[in-house]
């Protein structure tokens, strides 16, 4: 197989320096050298040395979704591994889709999550109040000091003449960013038509080019962005800070808020990297210095079709039949590269281990990497008192009780009855729970002698004389008080011993034919502790006859 060679990288030399016959060993690139292209600046990835300030603004407009619901996870990670803050601030300026019980539903699921806010609705701080619809009079504030800089400008066009406008401009295949009609309205005019009570917008005077920025996630940004104005089109791209009503739009509202909380660092979805230029247009007409940004990839289904906070298959209450726990690390995942030896963390492993090192482009939701991470984080609460271990318990005894499918043996009971013995088949096989569905099936053999098969064993009849013989000598020679785990385990090596002709791990499986058909299930020595002396001597006669 050929190898290809490497070539030799030179520095590029002018025809003058070939014509004069260098030779390549000696050649120097010339004063005539096209000089190379500057290097990005790298993406910083590491967290801020001092403590950042972040927060977590949604919309009571829906419920929150995964997509949310990383967003306010990501903040609140860079907010807690460097000693900072996290604030949650409610944007419901957006009156008429308001969703009566979104406000509480987005409480009651981030402290479900685990996201609880040092600032904000509920718990207060020294920059409320913390609800938009709560601040209107800040807002016409700072758009009034906008107007006075020339920064913007009252746009008094009637909806319908704005409609007009775009659909002329899209016939013609122009851009339908606004014409600017209102722009060159004299102040003395503009005020005195306002103050008339005539209906208005006020819009952002935008620069003739937006400047590049510096995004944590995508480095240098804006070298491909477009003008932020086109005079030769009329095409202006304004936004509207003030709404009619008085209202401020995003736009206006999150940067005021922003500054005035001192925000230091916005983790958000790249569908708002369009709009950060505008706002850091508006950052330099007020004089402040802007946060960090950090734009992450959006969230898409396997078809690449963007997740919707509309559709309730995502929405978080969904979730709440996995762990908090399982659920926050499957979402921290979503686009964020980690050094962790392995994908499993807990909430104070991601605080530790968090970094902005994320990844750009979309990010593929699966349930699968979820279940995963649900069956290893389960582990640590499938233990007797744990609350989720008798949540459990409780969800298979109903399954029990509502499935006229399983046969339940009062005789295979002990003292505790249906629930106690639950609870033992979960305490020793919680390794295998996954989910309650399926699970008491699995486990039929201990609550029923007739779930117990034995039509396919297929033993010889000389194998079996002599595991009834060691048997006899072993296990039916415990007395009812002495049937414990060291009795059982010593029973277990002295007939393994006995068997001549079989090896040890022969005699479990021996065992587990006999105990249960043979299924899969807890170790031997557990299913004999659990099933009890009399119950297991039963099947172990019934499997040798």
């Amino acid at each position: 197989m050929l190898r290809s060679i490497p070539q030799r990288r030179t520095s590029f030399i002018c025809k003058s320096c070939l014509s004069a016959g260098w030779r390549l060993e000696s050649r120097r690139a010339c004063s005539t050298s096209v000089p190379q292209r500057p290097q990005k600046p790298p993406r910083r990835t590491e967290v801020p040395d001092g403590p950042a300030r972040t927060r977590f603004a949604p919309s009571p407009t829906g419920y929150l979704h995964l997509g949310s619901l990383r967003t306010a996870l990501f903040n609140y990670l860079i907010a807690k591994s460097t000693g900072g803050q996290f604030l949650l601030r409610i944007e419901d300026t957006d009156q008429k889709r308001t969703i009566p019980d979104a406000e509480q539903r987005l409480f009651d699921d981030l402290r479900w999550a685990g996201l609880e806010w040092h600032e904000g609705p509920e718990v207060g701080g020294p920059y409320g109040p913390y609800k938009q619809s709560q601040r209107t009079s800040l807002y016409r504030q700072h758009a009034d000091q906008l107007l006075e800089s020339g920064h913007a400008y009252r746009c008094f066009c009637t909806p319908q003449r704005l409609a007009e406008l775009a659909e002329h401009r899209a016939k013609l295949g122009l851009p339908t960013d606004y014409d600017r009609t209102c722009a060159n309205v004299p102040k003395e005019q503009s005020d005195d038509r306002a103050s008339q009570g005539e209906k208005h917008v006020v819009r952002l005077r935008v620069p003739d080019r937006y400047p590049p920025f510096f995004d944590l996630v995508y480095g240098s940004v804006g070298k491909g962005l477009k003008p932020a104005t086109n005079p030769k089109d009329d095409a202006y791209d304004d936004p509207i800070l003030l709404k009619s009503d008085g209202l401020p739009t995003y736009h206006l509202a999150n940067v005021v808020d922003d500054y005035h909380m001192k925000i230091t660092h916005v983790i958000r979805g790249t569908e708002w990297l369009p709009s950060t230029p505008k706002h850091l247009a508006m950052y330099q007409a007020f004089g402040w210095q802007p946060p960090n940004f950090a734009h992450v990839g959006l969230l898409v289904d396997i078809n690449g079709n963007k997740l919707s906070k509309r559709n309730m298959d995502i929405d978080v209450s969904a979730y709440r039949k996995y762990l908090p726990e399982a659920v926050n690390n499957f979402v921290a995942l979503l686009g964020w590269s980690h050094r962790n030896r392995s994908d499993v963390m807990t909430m104070e492993e991601l605080i530790k281990n968090f970094t902005l090192k994320f990844t750009t482009g979309s990010v593929v939701v699966t349930e699968a990497k979820l279940s995963y991470l649900q069956n290893h984080h389960q582990q640590k609460h499938l233990i007797p008192g744990d609350p989720y271990f008798e949540k459990v318990v409780d969800e298979l005894v109903a399954s029990i009780q509502g499935n006229d499918g399983i046969k339940i043996d009062e005789r295979l009971l002990s003292n505790g009855g249906l629930r106690a013995r639950v609870a033992d088949v979960l305490r020793i096989d919680n390794k295998n729970f996954t989910k309650t569905e399926g699970f008491i099936e699995e486990h039929d053999y201990f609550f029923s002698d007739a779930a117990v098969d034995y039509s396919s064993t297929d033993v010889p009849r000389e194998k079996l004389d002599a595991v009834k013989t060691a048997w006899e000598r072993t296990f039916f020679q415990i007395q009812p008080d002495d049937w414990t785990r060291v009795s059982l385990q010593q029973s277990i090596d002295k007939a393994a011993k006995m068997i001549v002709e079989s090896r040890t791990r022969d005699t479990w499986q021996h065992l587990r034919q006999a105990l249960s058909g043979g299924k899969h299930g807890p170790g031997v020595l557990d299913t004999l502790l659990v099933l009890g002396r009399e119950v297991c001597l039963r099947r172990l006669r019934k499997y040798l006859s």
